[in-house]
């Protein structure tokens, strides 16, 4: 199935699992059903669990919350991550501290679902990857999932915790296909999607796709990657990254947001203040330039960073000179880098 269609399968099932759950957003019960990840949900289980909400985010929000307090599940969903920024009182100061400041006494197990809406010239104010702000928050647990698998099991992880979880997918992987496995394995951990000893090439997200392409060219280079996804931001698995790198002494970061403060810089941070002498070259970033998004579609053809230009970086980090035609000719695109191929048709 798809990644959308496991998203709307986990909130069918937890529906079904949990009475105290319901499902609120902005479109929720909309004829497009927010990507189709809600659809048919309002007509199986009721509007009085599966509703729309007014544009109001941030009193919407607290509702949420107060609700969760009460012994509900609330699933709050934002079409673009973007919106959350009129919700950040009742996230920050409310969600992420009631169990800590009430010494445990109270849970807030709120799941509140943000999309990075990347696509078709929607801008800086309906595409920005802001999940490091939200990872910042003592208190969050701040996910990515970036499979079909992990689009599943951490949405019904997520509706388990008694903790507030802010569930983060990118537009772009909601159509692409995959297999759910029964057990949902250690999802907080850094998967080891593919096996290499040159260098580890970190990912998040919607990255993991761009990084698989880059690791596909560079095999035909004679150079192996070992592709590692962050499926968890908060907690952040440096351990596992720590692994990889031990063995290939490169690190290339591939993040999905701007370079500024990012992940990718948390990351590197970390790792280079547990072990200093673990990078044999010093370790990479390649994110969003420090600009808001463009609309323009021939401004958006050089913002976003592709495989095309993670593999360009690892062959200079590797001291070798990236073999320009190859990578002209194994890299070549259909569409404007804004859209991910000609088989979508809009943002909606």
């Amino acid at each position: 199935m798809t990644y959308a269609e496991a998203i709307r399968l986990a909130l069918q099932d937890a529906l079904q699992q949990w009475p105290e759950a319901i499902l609120i957003g902005e479109g929720v019960p909309d004829p497009k059903a927010i990507f189709a990840t809600t659809e048919g949900l309002q007509q199986r289980f009721g509007e009085h669990r599966v509703m729309d909400m007014p544009i109001a985010e941030n009193g919407m929000t607290g509702i949420c919350i107060g609700s969760a307090l009460g012994g509900m599940r609330p699933i709050m969903v934002h079409q673009r991550i973007d919106f959350v920024l009129l919700a950040l009182d009742q996230i920050i100061n409310n969600a992420a501290k009631w169990h800590y400041m009430f010494n445990g006494q109270q849970q807030v197990p709120l799941v509140i679902r943000l999309i990075i809406g990347r696509g078709w010239g929607q801008g800086p104010q309906h595409s920005q990857g802001l999940q490091k702000l939200m990872a910042m928050i003592p208190g969050l647990k701040v996910w990515m999932p970036a499979s079909v698998h992990e689009a599943y099991h951490m949405m019904m992880l997520a509706v388990a915790d008694n903790n507030p979880v802010l569930y983060i997918e990118h537009r772009w992987l909601h159509p692409v296909k995959g297999v759910i496995h029964e057990q949902p394995g250690e999802l907080e951990n850094a998967a080891v999607v593919r096996e290499g000893e040159d260098v580890t090439l970190v990912c998040f997200s919607y990255m993991l796709v761009e990084a698989c392409k880059a690791a596909d060219f560079l095999q035909t280079q004679a150079i192996q990657a070992e592709v590692v996804c962050i499926r968890s931001l908060t907690p952040l698995d440096f351990r596992s990254v720590k692994k990889s790198v031990s063995k290939t002494g490169r690190l290339l970061i591939a993040d999905n947001a701007c370079q500024q403060a990012s992940m990718g810089h948390e990351l590197i941070s970390k790792l280079t203040q547990d072990d200093p002498g673990l990078f044999q070259s010093p370790p990479q970033l390649v994110a969003w330039p420090d600009h808001p998004v463009p609309t323009s579609p021939h401004l958006a053809n050089h913002y976003y960073p592709d495989a095309k230009q993670i593999a360009a970086k690892i062959f200079s980090q590797l001291g070798m000179v990236p073999p320009a035609e190859q990578l002209e000719q194994f890299f070549i695109r259909n569409s404007p880098a804004d859209v991910p191929d000609l088989s979508y048709t809009g943002p909606f």
